[in-house]
């Protein structure tokens, strides 16, 4: 253990990215969790992003109490906090908003005997979903013949895997499913059988997108400097064709789950990054975890029915075609609407952000309708004058809230800003906790905007894509300096 008046570089920290040699920076403090990885309740988690910057996923995954184990791990400081990149206002010391939203959600789950990791109604969901799964997949391939029941197993098929996205692995990968480390690990690892990848699952979504959702820049999935057939904010280039991106990519999103399964896995791989996030490097068994799940995909999912099917090509490329395109509306339609709608007409919002403030609306509003979901830029120095948290509920909105189906559905992502605020909690729970959050945020006066229905919402997304697609809307340019 080195001395606590220790002084390191961002460089030299970097070299310590490994599940054996892992430390992470924390509020400009260094932190040598190596011995604590194999005895880390939320399992990998802990070194999905070993030797950066942790502050926010520290922040969101564990209790007030967790920062008096990390303490334990403390080698020393940062020799320049700049260094890191991206600085958000500290909201989680005494009495400011996170830190009053963490110690009420805490004593409401204490009082109510709910451990965040524990919820059965999960464990019967799970296993409906997997037979669901199982059953689609016999009916499509082996079981009928009649082409409209191979069809509409088909669909089963794909909605099947989509809920394996957006519920089971969702949860898993965030280390909410099961106190068990073990468990929690292979549940994850699900998305790899049904195609995609968990390790560049984890490194976008967990790493990326919930450390600096929509921010500019750094959110992995709004890559505002690549070229793309979608343009979700005012600060992508604009096209031509981007006048007509609400009519095709409703189609469009059909392909997610394929390009996902066949393109952008591989492409991470060989490049080493997704968007603007460095992969970290990938152990042992992250690496056959990755290959033996594509093989096992591959081989059930189209060898085995070449094989032994007794259908036609023509028939198979069109359950293979139709059931990946019901997973990819799923989980366009799923995880988009709570990040990219506005317009619309939101239950609740708090406030109305000022101008100037460094968080811009995504497009005009409609008539009677308040700002909802915020696009961020940070200064030039990388500051965000906003609390992380509050940057959570301005970037999120919600939909449906009290409806059993959307939330079972959507794996919780209903409840989009609890999840971001507490994305190590199981989504089961967020029904209970919603109220806490709205509460404290009225109190803090931070924006909190929930779509009345799912239709609102989709609605309101393909809105938006109208809105930013046609071309007029300039940005204000206001950063937070």
């Amino acid at each position: 253990m080195k001395a606590t008046s220790a002084k390191f570089s961002l460089a030299e920290v970097e070299k310590h990215n490994s599940s054996s040699d892992c430390w992470v920076i924390v509020r400009g403090k260094v932190y040598d969790v190596s011995s604590w990885v194999p005895r880390h309740p939320g399992g990998d988690v802990i070194f999905v992003k070993a030797g950066k910057d942790c502050t926010q996923l520290f922040e969101s995954y564990h209790s007030l109490s967790a920062r008096k184990v990390l303490e334990k791990f403390y080698i020393g400081d940062l020799e320049s906090s700049k260094s890191v990149g991206v600085h958000y206002v500290d909201d989680t010391e005494d009495g400011k908003f996170y830190h009053v939203l963490k110690e009420r959600v805490e004593k409401y789950m204490k009082d109510n005997k709910l451990d965040p990791r524990w919820a059965p109604a999960m464990y019967i969901k799970s296993a409906i979903i997997l037979a669901a799964l199982a059953l689609g997949y016999l009916g499509t391939f082996f079981y009928f013949q009649n082409i409209m029941a191979c069809l509409l197993c088909a669909v089963v098929m794909g909605a099947s895997m989509a809920e394996v996205g957006v519920s089971i692995q969702h949860d898993a990968n965030h280390g909410a499913y099961h106190k068990n480390r073990t468990l929690n690990h292979y549940m994850g690892w699900l998305l790899d059988v049904v195609g995609a990848s968990s390790f560049m699952w984890k490194q976008q979504h967990v790493v990326g997108h919930h450390a600096y959702t929509n921010l500019h820049d750094h959110d992995p999935d709004i890559r505002v400097s690549d070229a793309d057939i979608r343009r979700v904010t005012t600060y992508q280039p604009w096209h031509t064709h981007h006048r007509f991106q609400q009519y095709y990519l409703g189609a469009l999103y059909g392909l997610l789950s394929l390009k996902s399964v066949l393109v952008d896995d591989f492409t991470a791989l060989s490049s080493g990054k997704i968007g603007p996030v460095s992969l970290a490097k990938l152990t042992m068994q992250e690496m056959c975890e990755f290959w033996i799940g594509k093989a096992i995909f591959f081989s059930y999912f189209v060898g085995l029915p070449l094989l032994a099917s007794g259908h036609g090509l023509f028939r198979l490329v069109t359950f293979w075609v139709l059931s990946q395109a019901v997973t990819g509306w799923m989980l366009a339609f799923m995880f988009q609407v709570g990040r990219y709608s506005t317009g619309g007409i939101p239950l609740a919002c708090t406030r109305t952000i000022p101008a100037g403030s460094g968080l811009m609306k995504l497009s005009a509003q409609v008539a009677h309708v308040t700002p909802d979901v915020q696009y961020i830029k940070s200064d030039g120095q990388g500051f965000v004058n906003r609390g992380w948290a509050e940057v959570q509920a301005a970037t999120s909105a919600d939909f449906s809230h009290g409806s059993f189906f959307w939330t079972h559905i959507s794996g919780g992502l209903n409840y989009q800003v609890v999840h971001h605020l507490f994305p190590g909690i199981c989504h089961v729970h967020y029904p209970k906790i919603a109220p806490i959050v709205l509460q404290t945020c009225k109190e803090f006066n931070v924006p909190y905007v929930v779509y009345p229905t799912f239709l609102t919402a989709l609605e309101a997304h393909f809105k938006h894509l109208g809105n930013v697609g046609s071309g007029h809307i300039v940005p204000s340019l206001a950063t937070v300096g």
